[in-house]
């Protein structure tokens, strides 16, 4: 499958690598069982507990280690190969899949289980995370593709958050939850065999240094923080994760309480969000180039607030489907847009950990907003938090539209540079 024979070639050009046609066909298959295990996890927390603020604490366990080890595995991403640092956390990753599928199917799972193995498969994406996103650097050999290759990434998640919640809402209430774990165990045999199947020449780690691992992580930290654009965009990603992210550990408790659905219902709201961020990053795939990305991401993180707030005082299914698709919109085409500026901006033997401080602001204080809102929609509802989440994001857009002009004018040179490198 060549780009240059596809229908929308401009649209998928980074597919013309092998190594990451193997990885994009591979995960095609992997993250629609992700999906599936994440609803299925979900409902079966609040079916276990009926508490929003355990919802809250599950998304807790399974994120937090993002936060406190999402440094640590920066490091890690640049000083050791990143392509077999993968394999092993997918071989990892489809044990836990597996041991949740065993409990719950033989009937015995309980929720300091579910607690436990959250956090065991948080340390995991703690160390996965980062170096999944670096990695496409090396995967990709065009240089100039690389935009292109993290835009596909994100439709092709977004593509399965489509797939993957819809076929879980049928199978929770047919089969029960524990076949979705074992969908998504099942599902991590493809990518770990496309990454097999990689062939990538001698290359040497990205640091040569034999500084300490607390020198690499300070250097990381002060190249970040220093730069301008870096510091705004990993602000925005933290509060948005922090403020606005929450919203899919209430789901579950909102379908209950507002909808009064099962997890059906559960599955078509989450694949209208899906189909929303299909869009987006579909949208951003389709530009050949940075010009106006900035403007576009301001449209997005306002697009994104407006919905919540809307969505939060909504009892109609069918205008939650539109908002939600909205919001999804929103969102994803953030996300995927500030990932894209971002390794733009960064230098190469920095990526590993500036992209792990990207997953600390972005991953990593998801669980921090979960306990909050949690806490919060026990003690003011459900709809009136998800109101102030929004309320919050949207004030975030406006600090950052003010603060573009000045951004703008300080990214510019570095990505020229950048971009020069690649010719």
């Amino acid at each position: 499958m060549e780009a240059s024979k596809l229908p929308f070639a401009h649209m998928a050009r980074s597919l013309s690598s092998r190594n990451y046609q193997l990885y994009f066909s591979g995960q095609l298959v992997s993250l629609i069982g992700t999906w599936m295990q994440q609803l299925a996890l979900s409902w079966l927390t609040y079916r276990l507990t009926s508490s929003p603020l355990l919802l809250g604490a599950v998304a807790f366990a399974s994120t937090a280690p993002s936060f406190f080890l999402g440094p640590f595995a920066g490091v890690l991403s640049d000083r050791v190969n990143r392509h077999k640092l993968i394999i092993g956390t997918q071989i990892a990753a489809m044990l836990l899949a597996f041991t949740l599928a065993a409990l719950t199917l033989w009937g015995h799972i309980q929720l300091w289980q579910i607690l436990v193995l959250g956090i065991f498969t948080g340390l995991v994406n703690a160390v996965d995370m980062p170096t999944r996103q670096a990695f496409v650097t090396d995967m990709v050999e065009d240089r100039k593709d690389l935009p292109n290759a993290i835009a596909l990434n994100s439709s092709l998640m977004n593509l399965t958050r489509l797939i993957g919640p819809a076929i879980a809402g049928g199978v929770i209430s047919t089969l029960g939850e524990g076949v979705c774990f074992l969908a998504n165990g099942i599902s991590y045999i493809a990518v770990i065999a496309a990454l097999l199947c990689m062939r990538f020449a001698p290359k040497a780690p990205v640091v040569k240094s034999q500084a300490s691992v607390f020198s690499h992580m300070k250097e990381g930290f002060v190249y970040a923080f220093q730069s301008g654009p870096i510091r705004s965009l990993l602000i925005v990603s933290a509060i948005t994760s922090l403020a606005g992210m929450p919203l899919s550990t209430l789901m579950p408790a909102l379908v209950k309480q507002t909808y009064h659905g099962g997890a059906d219902v559960l599955g078509w709201l989450m694949s209208a969000s899906a189909i929303g961020s299909l869009v987006g990053t579909v949208l951003l795939a389709s530009r050949t180039s940075m010009k106006g990305i900035g403007h576009w991401l301001c449209a997005a993180m306002v697009i994104f607030s407006s919905g919540l707030m809307i969505f939060a005082f909504t009892s109609n299914f069918y205008a939650a489907l539109f908002l939600l698709a909205l919001i999804g919109f929103g969102v994803m085409f953030q996300m995927s847009a500030t990932n894209t500026i971002l390794q733009t901006l960064v230098e190469e033997d920095k990526r590993g950990r500036v992209m792990s401080i990207y997953t600390m602001c972005f991953m990593g204080m998801m669980p921090i907003g979960s306990l909050i809102a949690g806490a919060s929609a026990t003690a003011i509802g459900v709809p009136v938090t998800i109101f102030i989440s929004g309320l919050l994001c949207l004030m975030l857009a406006a600090w950052f539209f003010g603060s573009l002009p000045t951004l703008s004018i300080q990214a510019r040179p570095i990505m020229a540079a950048r971009l020069a490198e690649q010719e």
